[in-house]
């Protein structure tokens, strides 16, 4: 077993009192020695964090004895010891980043069908007709997706309502909607509906419970995370294992990602070893090849190739 493990999870549920459930969750954070990232609203909570094995399982022992955090679908990966610099416990309106005043959607209310990865495999190797629609950020699907799935080109969550006319066209047929752990999708499966699709899904339990039941099957590449692995992988010496990233400078297979270390910059690109090990040699640090300048969003970059196809 290994030491140290990380638990994503997520739960919408009503809250009349986020403040203190805030309180109460932090405690056992505090009590466990978890580092992590924990959102909690009125409509639920998101949480990501990391902790010795045995204490995580302990923790999920003590949220359970709170009957609204039955249920919740745990998602556990191994982890490094340091996957999060700190703990971090945020107050919010709401646990989809991005999402304020976009997508006004109560999960509670209207969301997608559950679609078990067992069933979402079958589906894929049957050869019925659905749609896998990425509803993650577009950095994200650069190093790994399903494949022939649909990726919008999302800089974050608030650009759903930009993307709808691009699947317009899959209203009348059967779409499954994909996300990390399964948050995303839950609204953005009510979305969907609430836009007139009228046979939609999402990943139970998102990418990652798929990669863990059918590692280096049918999702290509790497899992992207937030946090400092950056990428999830199963098995990645594995043949099956498909590269699909490539290195922005030289179009040479990667799934490194780096930062600029040009603050100004701070560009989030693929870089290949050869690549890293040139800009390191001339600049003395981990810079853009080409030359830095602002920021660029990948929605410019992205979008004239998704309103042609």
């Amino acid at each position: 077993m290994n030491e140290y493990q990380i638990l994503l999870f997520y739960k919408y549920v009503h809250l009349e009192d986020p403040a203190a459930v805030r309180d109460w969750i932090r405690g056992l954070c505090e009590k466990y020695h978890f580092k992590g990232r924990l959102i909690v609203a009125a409509e639920g909570i998101n949480f990501t964090f990391e902790g010795k094995t045995a204490d995580t399982e302990a923790f999920i022992v003590d949220m359970q004895k709170d009957t609204r955090f039955l249920n919740i679908h745990f998602k556990r990966s191994p982890g490094t010891g340091d996957a999060f610099p700190k703990l971090s416990v945020k107050l919010r309106e709401e646990i989809v980043t991005g999402n304020l005043g976009v997508c006004d959607v109560d999960p509670n209310e209207v969301t997608g069908k559950h679609l078990p990865p067992a069933e979402l495999h079958e589906w894929i190797h049957s050869g019925k007709e659905f749609y896998i629609i990425d509803m993650r950020n577009a950095y994200e699907h650069k190093v790994g997706k399903f494949a022939g799935s649909i990726c919008p080109p999302l800089d974050n969550f608030r650009d759903l309502p930009k993307i709808i006319d691009g699947i317009a066209h899959l209203k009348d047929k059967t779409v499954v909607t994909v996300c990390t752990g399964g948050v995303r999708c839950e609204k953005a499966s009510g979305y969907l509906i609430t836009q007139g699709f009228t046979d939609v899904y999402q990943l139970d339990g998102g990418i990652v419970s798929y990669m863990e039941m059918f590692p280096n099957e049918d999702f290509e590449g790497k899992l992207y995370v937030f946090d400092r692995r950056l990428m999830l992988g199963f098995y990645t010496d594995d043949p099956k294992h498909k590269v699909i990233g490539t290195c922005d400078h030289c179009g040479a297979s990667s799934e490194q990602y780096v930062n600029c270390a040009n603050k100004t910059c701070n560009k989030h690109m693929i870089l290949c070893d050869d690549c890293v090990a040139k800009t390191v040699a001339k600049h003395g640090a981990r810079v853009c090849p080409q030359g830095c300048g602002q920021k660029k969003s990948l929605w410019s970059k992205i979008k004239k190739v998704w309103t042609k196809s």
